[in-house]
């Protein structure tokens, strides 16, 4: 009886993409408003030194103008990710009157590039070049011959330029980041989807491993009951004898079980030292003798083709198409059992390497004499679906029915066939 483990539970459950914790937003943007001061503070200064060794000239007023407007855009700069074309826009008209929120106007245009929307860049672009001639003309140098406007021109394109360039990465790594995660998820669905999956068809085994086994026998456990309930005038001796029966196959029946349902536990907690448990081999068609025996010893009729040298002709026979062989004529001696108790049984079991596995189970539709009604286990109806799982998963073929008589003019029934047909390599 196989006492293959489940596979261990996995509790992957894809979360959603983390959000930022609000201290952590928090600070994202401080330190951002901060660079545009310090930035913004050092180009001020730089003016302001401009001014005080006579390079430019400027008024009160403007210095106030500068400040005020500085201050400003850097309260706008806080609303970037909401209208990152407007703020910039707004900060790059703010430049022409204020060195101090040219920092502000730097983070905006870098967040603009983060989105890479080409069109709204080089509207912005246009107005930061232009933003920068115009504050040479509020603020006009002493000597105007003393810088070229066509330099001053082009260095405000090659800055823009630059800002473009470290926003337009800082976009493609965070959509990278965000791929990666996202691939991440997915895998982790995929895995869930598996295991899931794998756990279904591992328990779906295992009930028709339990189907095969406990069918073939409480089958046996229903008819010697039934037996002894209609056979009211057996001696004590055949009796004890039918008892005997009875209870060898309730105990077997109850050690498969123990065997099957050990797979449902913790396999790691079978020797109590962290070790698997030995678990028994799978029955194949070597064992097959064995099972025909047992079923005589039980008083059925068991008329057995080809099997001689079987297990010595089926050495080479794959592990899984051996093991359904097997299930195919347990489970065509079960049915014959419920449906023809005490009726002859005759299995063929034919075929050789690169020609096939042929297995041929045949049995009268009805018993040999009356049978009670209580001896008749319930049917099922899963036993002969399992059987054509177990042919389909190996690529073979499974039929089954009823032939009718020649020798019988009403063209009853005689005898159910099951006959299956499974892949022997050569």
């Amino acid at each position: 009886m196989p006492a293959v483990p489940l596979l261990p539970r996995l509790d992957v459950v894809p979360t959603a993409p983390a959000r930022p914790s609000r201290a952590r937003r928090v600070w994202g943007e401080t330190w951002r408003v901060l660079v545009a001061l310090l930035t913004g503070l050092t180009v001020m200064v730089l003016v302001a030194w401009e001014v005080d060794t006579g390079q430019r000239q400027m008024t009160d007023g403007q210095w106030a103008l500068d400040f005020l407007v500085g201050l400003v855009g850097l309260g706008l700069l806080l609303l970037r990710r909401k209208a990152p074309l407007t703020i910039a826009l707004v900060l790059c008209v703010g430049a022409t009157v204020s060195s101090l929120v040219v920092g502000a106007e730097t983070i905006a245009v870098i967040s603009l590039a983060t989105t890479r929307r080409w069109w709204k860049i080089a509207v912005v672009g246009v107005v930061f070049v232009a933003a920068g001639r115009v504050h040479s003309t509020l603020h006009p140098y002493v000597t105007p011959e003393s810088y070229d406007r066509w330099i001053e021109l082009v260095g405000g394109a090659v800055m823009y330029a630059l800002f473009v360039w470290i926003g337009a990465y800082i976009g493609l790594r965070r959509e990278h980041l965000a791929s990666l995660q996202e691939r991440a998820e997915t895998a982790e669905r995929e895995q869930v989807s598996r295991v899931a999956q794998a756990r279904t068809a591992e328990r779906t085994r295992i009930a028709r491993e339990m189907h095969d086994v406990l069918a073939h026998r409480i089958s046996l456990v229903a008819m010697h009951a039934g037996a002894l309930a209609y056979r009211t005038d057996l001696p004590p001796e055949k009796v004890a004898e039918t008892a005997g029966v009875v209870r060898d196959n309730a105990h077997a029946a109850l050690t498969e079980l123990r065997e099957v349902l050990g797979v449902l536990r913790d396999p790691l907690a079978g020797d109590g030292e962290g070790g698997v448990p030995p678990e028994p081999p799978q029955p194949s068609v070597a064992n097959l003798a064995e099972l025909f025996a047992e079923a005589r010893a039980n008083g059925a009729d068991v008329r057995v083709e080809g099997i001689e040298d079987l297990a010595e002709r089926a050495a080479g026979l794959g592990e899984a198409v051996s093991r359904h062989a097997y299930r195919i004529v347990q489970e065509g001696l079960t049915n014959a059992r419920k449906h023809a108790p005490w009726a002859p049984v005759a299995v063929a079991v034919t075929g050789a390497p690169g020609e096939g596995l042929t297995i041929v189970v045949r049995n009268p539709v009805r018993s040999v004499g009356p049978v009670p009604e209580a001896s008749v286990p319930p049917p099922s109806g899963l036993g002969l679906v399992g059987l054509t799982e177990r042919v389909e998963l190996v690529g073979g073929r499974l039929s089954y029915g009823t032939t009718a008589d020649p020798a019988s003019r009403d063209g009853r029934a005689a005898a159910f066939v099951l006959e299956a047909w499974l892949p022997w390599a050569a």
